[in-house]
Protein backbone atom coordinates (compact mmCIF):
# COMPACT_ATOMS: atom_id res chain seq x y z
CA UNK A 1 0.00 0.00 0.00
CA UNK A 2 1.13 3.12 -0.92
CA UNK A 3 0.72 6.05 1.18
CA UNK A 4 2.84 8.59 -0.68
CA UNK A 5 3.70 9.02 -3.62
CA UNK A 6 7.29 10.29 -5.16
CA UNK A 7 6.93 14.11 -6.93
CA UNK A 8 9.31 15.89 -8.93
CA UNK A 9 10.97 18.27 -6.55
CA UNK A 10 10.47 22.22 -6.90
CA UNK A 11 14.36 22.38 -7.59
CA UNK A 12 13.76 19.71 -11.21
CA UNK A 13 10.57 21.19 -12.09
CA UNK A 14 12.38 24.97 -11.58
CA UNK A 15 15.39 23.50 -13.50
CA UNK A 16 13.20 22.00 -16.58
CA UNK A 17 11.47 24.38 -16.80
CA UNK A 18 14.30 26.75 -16.94
CA UNK A 19 16.32 24.82 -19.27
CA UNK A 20 13.42 25.11 -22.15
CA UNK A 21 13.57 29.40 -21.82
CA UNK A 22 17.58 29.79 -21.40
CA UNK A 23 20.79 28.80 -21.61
CA UNK A 24 22.00 27.00 -18.73
CA UNK A 25 25.51 26.92 -17.62
CA UNK A 26 27.62 23.81 -17.77
CA UNK A 27 27.31 23.72 -13.62
CA UNK A 28 23.32 24.21 -14.36
CA UNK A 29 23.16 22.25 -16.83
CA UNK A 30 25.04 19.17 -14.62
CA UNK A 31 22.97 19.33 -11.45
CA UNK A 32 19.75 19.48 -13.81
CA UNK A 33 20.92 15.95 -15.42
CA UNK A 34 21.71 14.32 -12.32
CA UNK A 35 18.35 15.72 -10.30
CA UNK A 36 16.30 14.32 -14.08
CA UNK A 37 18.65 11.43 -13.74
CA UNK A 38 17.60 10.29 -9.94
CA UNK A 39 14.52 10.76 -10.06
CA UNK A 40 14.08 8.45 -13.27
CA UNK A 41 15.53 5.94 -10.90
CA UNK A 42 13.33 6.96 -7.97
CA UNK A 43 10.70 6.28 -10.53
CA UNK A 44 12.38 2.92 -11.66
CA UNK A 45 12.51 1.73 -8.52
CA UNK A 46 9.09 2.57 -7.37
CA UNK A 47 7.24 0.32 -10.32
CA UNK A 48 9.33 -2.23 -8.81
CA UNK A 49 7.99 -2.16 -5.49
CA UNK A 50 4.37 -2.96 -7.22
CA UNK A 51 5.12 -6.23 -6.56
CA UNK A 52 5.48 -6.33 -3.22
CA UNK A 53 2.68 -8.15 -1.21
CA UNK A 54 1.11 -8.42 1.88
CA UNK A 55 0.72 -5.78 4.38
CA UNK A 56 3.51 -3.06 3.98
CA UNK A 57 3.16 0.65 3.83
CA UNK A 58 5.35 2.12 1.29
CA UNK A 59 6.19 5.90 1.55
CA UNK A 60 8.16 7.64 -1.04
CA UNK A 61 10.22 11.02 -0.81
CA UNK A 62 9.89 12.30 3.00
CA UNK A 63 11.68 15.25 3.33
CA UNK A 64 11.82 14.84 7.63
CA UNK A 65 13.26 16.84 10.62
CA UNK A 66 14.49 15.77 13.53
CA UNK A 67 16.45 17.77 16.36
CA UNK A 68 16.66 21.12 13.77
CA UNK A 69 18.02 18.90 11.65
CA UNK A 70 16.70 17.80 8.06
CA UNK A 71 17.19 14.93 5.97
CA UNK A 72 15.97 13.09 2.79
CA UNK A 73 14.55 9.55 2.63
CA UNK A 74 13.79 8.10 -1.20
CA UNK A 75 11.63 4.90 -0.02
CA UNK A 76 10.45 4.00 3.13
CA UNK A 77 9.01 0.31 3.45
CA UNK A 78 6.96 -0.47 7.16
CA UNK A 79 6.62 -4.02 7.63
CA UNK A 80 5.69 -6.47 10.69
CA UNK A 81 9.61 -7.01 11.53
CA UNK A 82 11.43 -3.80 9.91
CA UNK A 83 11.29 -0.58 8.74
CA UNK A 84 13.80 -0.82 5.79
CA UNK A 85 15.14 3.06 5.19
CA UNK A 86 16.19 2.93 1.11
CA UNK A 87 18.23 5.60 -0.62
CA UNK A 88 17.95 5.13 -4.61
CA UNK A 89 21.11 5.91 -6.68
CA UNK A 90 20.65 5.87 -10.46
CA UNK A 91 24.58 6.29 -11.26
CA UNK A 92 25.83 4.94 -14.62
CA UNK A 93 29.08 3.29 -15.15
CA UNK A 94 32.34 1.95 -13.62
CA UNK A 95 32.88 3.49 -10.17
CA UNK A 96 35.32 2.08 -7.13
CA UNK A 97 35.73 2.82 -3.40
CA UNK A 98 38.63 4.07 -2.15
CA UNK A 99 39.78 4.62 1.58
CA UNK A 100 35.10 5.02 2.12
CA UNK A 101 35.36 7.51 -0.96
CA UNK A 102 33.63 6.98 -4.54
CA UNK A 103 35.32 7.98 -7.66
CA UNK A 104 34.21 7.35 -11.39
CA UNK A 105 37.11 5.02 -12.94
CA UNK A 106 36.70 6.93 -16.38
CA UNK A 107 36.95 10.73 -14.73
CA UNK A 108 38.68 10.17 -11.29
CA UNK A 109 36.03 12.33 -10.53
CA UNK A 110 35.35 12.35 -6.57
CA UNK A 111 31.42 11.56 -5.49
CA UNK A 112 29.54 11.50 -1.96
CA UNK A 113 30.17 8.10 -0.68
CA UNK A 114 26.34 7.25 -0.65
CA UNK A 115 26.86 5.73 2.70
CA UNK A 116 27.41 8.69 4.66
CA UNK A 117 24.22 10.20 3.71
CA UNK A 118 22.38 6.77 4.17
CA UNK A 119 23.91 6.71 7.97
CA UNK A 120 22.80 9.96 8.64
CA UNK A 121 19.59 9.61 7.48
CA UNK A 122 19.46 6.46 9.21
CA UNK A 123 20.72 8.37 12.50
CA UNK A 124 18.31 10.83 12.67
CA UNK A 125 15.31 8.37 11.63
CA UNK A 126 15.84 6.30 14.66
CA UNK A 127 15.84 9.49 16.82
CA UNK A 128 12.11 10.68 15.13
CA UNK A 129 11.06 7.41 16.08
CA UNK A 130 12.90 7.86 20.09
CA UNK A 131 11.42 11.23 20.19
CA UNK A 132 8.04 8.90 19.16
CA UNK A 133 8.40 6.54 21.76
CA UNK A 134 8.62 4.24 19.38
CA UNK A 135 11.19 1.31 18.57
CA UNK A 136 11.98 -0.87 15.69
CA UNK A 137 14.28 -2.07 13.92
CA UNK A 138 15.29 -0.15 10.95
CA UNK A 139 17.16 -1.54 8.07
CA UNK A 140 19.40 1.16 5.95
CA UNK A 141 20.11 0.41 2.35
CA UNK A 142 21.71 2.16 -0.40
CA UNK A 143 19.83 0.84 -3.86
CA UNK A 144 21.46 1.13 -7.12
CA UNK A 145 19.26 0.40 -9.15
CA UNK A 146 20.74 0.97 -12.81
CA UNK A 147 21.70 -2.26 -14.39
CA UNK A 148 24.83 -0.29 -15.89
CA UNK A 149 26.48 0.52 -12.60
CA UNK A 150 29.60 -1.57 -11.42
CA UNK A 151 31.43 -0.69 -8.21
CA UNK A 152 34.75 -2.41 -7.93
CA UNK A 153 37.18 -2.74 -4.59
CA UNK A 154 33.79 -2.66 -2.37
CA UNK A 155 33.71 -4.75 0.82
CA UNK A 156 30.69 -7.26 1.31
CA UNK A 157 29.72 -5.27 4.84
CA UNK A 158 28.50 -1.75 2.80
CA UNK A 159 24.99 -1.84 3.07
CA UNK A 160 24.49 -2.16 -0.67
CA UNK A 161 22.12 -3.64 -3.02
CA UNK A 162 23.15 -3.77 -6.73
CA UNK A 163 21.49 -3.88 -9.96
CA UNK A 164 21.43 -7.59 -9.86
CA UNK A 165 20.23 -7.96 -6.41
CA UNK A 166 17.30 -5.88 -6.06
CA UNK A 167 15.23 -8.68 -7.51
CA UNK A 168 16.68 -11.26 -4.70
CA UNK A 169 16.04 -8.18 -2.38
CA UNK A 170 11.85 -7.53 -3.15
CA UNK A 171 11.57 -11.40 -3.60
CA UNK A 172 12.91 -11.17 -0.06
CA UNK A 173 10.54 -9.11 1.27
CA UNK A 174 7.57 -10.77 -0.62
CA UNK A 175 8.80 -14.16 0.93
CA UNK A 176 8.20 -12.71 4.67
CA UNK A 177 4.74 -12.48 6.00
CA UNK A 178 3.40 -8.99 6.92
CA UNK A 179 0.56 -8.17 9.33
CA UNK A 180 0.32 -4.47 10.31
CA UNK A 181 -1.73 -3.54 13.14
CA UNK A 182 -2.35 -0.15 14.68
CA UNK A 183 -0.64 0.28 18.40
CA UNK A 184 -1.71 2.86 20.61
Amino acid sequence: MILKYRTESDELLTLRSLNTRMILTEKEKFHYSVLEKGFEGERKFDQLLEILQEERCILNDLLLEVNNSYFQIDSLIISQEAIYLLDVKNYQGDYYLDSDKLYSVTTDREYKNPVTQLQRSATLFRQLLQSLKRNFLVEASVIFINPEFTLYQCPVDQPFIFPTQVNRFLKSLNQTTSKLTMSK
